[in-house]
């Protein structure tokens, strides 16, 4: 089979296809025939040895993938052959097949292929982990969300309006923003024409946005807290921008607010009951038609380090998946 290989970190352009052996699975493992993986920021800080997860060289990255279950070790008996199914696998999903934890495949909701189950599982995940369970987002309150033409920005928009919280995205042109609109927010900030402070004083009457979503960090995080509601909860969710921002805390005992961690990897680790019950939750979403993940490209699996330059230049609106023939 082919894979996507990381022989030793760098940029994309470093990665290269090569032929491997089909994995076989362990106990308690299944294997899938790939037909579309997403691609994530996290994909492209793995390759360059800047995230968190560090698995050892040589590894294929891509963190979720979608496809067919092609075989089952011993001690699987949740998922048969044949099955249609979503992983979300930290690293490996750039490739032909992979073996991955069978207690982690989700079935793929009715309705959704194989590219929007491959666009689905990380980003709606992470959003709902942020917004209901880390941010406690209700219904009438107001949502910030920082780099909402992104994967996980967009489905922060939609979650948000699904909770019933008004709505208010930040991306950096006229037509990330257009994509925000279509995806249900409420009213838009260009932080590249506009500035953030005044426009979100404006568009609050003064009061601020209650929860802050920010995958984004750099300078925009600071502006963002600054301006939060009383008790506000700003989510820290990523840096995209590069920069990790230093944050003067007087601005948390001001405010009354709070700054919260969001890493839903160790989450769904730790907590694997409540991440199941989110998973449950979007497919209703799904079914009910209040979330549509917006896939503005593909490409084939051996152009992967294509699509992984596009996201690490900030070109992608929703999220960009590889096919698998």
């Amino acid at each position: 089979m082919k894979a996507v290989l990381c022989r030793s970190y760098g940029p994309p352009e470093s990665l290269v296809v090569e032929d491997v052996p089909s994995p076989t699975p362990r106990r308690g493992e299944a294997v899938i025939s790939v037909k579309a993986a997403g691609v994530n920021f996290p994909d492209v800080l793995i390759i360059q040895n800047k995230y968190q997860v560090k698995p050892p060289l040589p590894f294929s990255p891509g963190s979720e993938a979608a496809g067919v279950v092609k075989a089952i070790g011993e001690g699987v008996d949740h998922v048969k052959i044949g099955d249609r199914v979503m992983a979300i696998t930290g690293y490996g999903a750039f490739a032909e097949e992979i073996a991955v934890d069978a207690a982690r495949l989700l079935p793929i909701p009715d309705g959704m292929d194989f590219p929007a189950a491959a666009a689905f599982g990380l980003t709606y995940a992470t959003s709902d982990h942020a917004l209901r369970d880390r941010g406690e987002l209700k219904a009438g309150e107001t949502l910030l969300v920082l780099g909402a033409a992104g994967g996980v920005g967009i489905a922060a928009i939609e979650i948000g309006k699904a909770i019933g919280a008004r709505v208010i995205a930040c991306a950096s042109s006229a037509d990330k923003l257009a994509v925000c609109r279509a995806h249900g927010a409420d009213e838009t900030i260009d932080y590249a024409a506009e500035d953030l402070r005044e426009r979100i004083k404006a568009l609050t009457a003064g009061h601020g946005p209650d929860v802050v979503y920010d995958p984004v960090g750099g300078p925009y995080t600071e502006p963002a807290l600054r301006s939060i509601a009383w008790r506000g909860r700003l989510l820290v969710v990523g840096f995209a921008a590069g920069d990790i921002p230093r944050i003067p805390l007087n601005l948390t005992l001001l405010k009354g607010c709070s700054i919260v961690g969001v890493y839903w990897g160790e989450f769904s680790r730790r907590e694997p009951q409540r991440f199941a019950e989110s998973m449950r939750l979007l497919a209703r979403w799904f079914a009910d038609g209040k979330l549509k993940p917006h896939v503005s490209s593909f490409f084939p699996l051996d152009r992967a380090a294509d699509a992984l330059t596009l996201m690490a230049e900030r070109k992608v609106k929703g999220k960009v998946v590889l096919t698998v023939d």
